[in-house]
């Protein structure tokens, strides 16, 4: 059977992730969280004390980092290594939200990565969640979604997030925030923005549960491969 590459993109917490990674279990594809890449970077500058203003510094962080996933059977689940150490929760933390889409403008970090991210797909079977991903990284992807939701359903589900991860400060209301910040600021900015590929399906999963977007992507990735 032949295989694909799958780009999804979408805003922040639509369920990008989950979708992916449930298409590459149940395909036995190579899946990838972009946005996890992101994070690691923001994690490395954030712990590095380094200002994003500081071109030279975060050059010399990039080509000193090696992002990677491991699976974890036990938790199904894809946790995120920078330079072979685990920094799953680290990367989860509000203070690494609060930065990533500013780090995210930068041309240097997104060059950098999309590279990374385009090697990875060259031999295809792979799952790709993100935000440019049918639009720059894959835009010959054999299947690109575009994902959305409601602001407060995608804030509900951040927040649930947070708070099984043991995080009791952060507020409803201030995950809302971020998440419309950042919805700003990735949809304007300069160097690859969120947008939906001309040729990309669009799923609004406000309504829908996991098992019921996971059917209609099977659906979609079928039609293709048949």
């Amino acid at each position: 059977m032949k295989k694909i590459n799958i780009a999804i993109d979408g805003y922040s917490s639509c369920g990008k992730g989950t979708l992916a990674k449930q298409l590459a279990q149940k395909l036995n594809y190579v899946f990838i969280d972009s946005g996890a890449m992101y994070r690691a970077i923001t994690y490395a500058i954030i712990e590095s004390d380094i200002s994003i203003e500081d071109s030279e510094k975060i050059e010399s962080l990039l080509q000193n980092s090696h992002i990677s996933f491991e699976y974890n059977p036990e938790q199904d689940y894809f946790s995120t290594l920078l330079n072979g150490v685990n920094i799953e929760k680290e990367i989860r933390t509000m203070e690494v939200s609060s930065r990533v889409s500013e780090v995210s403008k930068l041309e240097s970090v997104r060059n950098f990565l999309v590279k990374q991210q385009q090697q990875i797909g060259l031999h295809k079977g792979v799952v790709m969640d993100g935000r440019d991903i049918g639009t720059v990284v894959f835009p010959d992807a054999e299947l690109k979604i575009f994902m959305t939701a409601r602001p407060e359903v995608r804030a509900q589900r951040r927040h649930h997030e947070l708070l099984l991860r043991g995080d009791m400060q952060t507020s409803f209301d201030d995950v809302l925030s971020n998440l419309t910040e950042r919805d700003s600021i990735d949809s304007s900015r300069a160097i690859s923005p969120l947008k939906k590929a001309d040729d990309a399906v669009v799923i609004d999963n406000s309504e829908m549960n996991k098992e019921q977007q996971l059917a209609l992507a099977i659906d979609l990735v079928q039609k293709i491969i048949n």
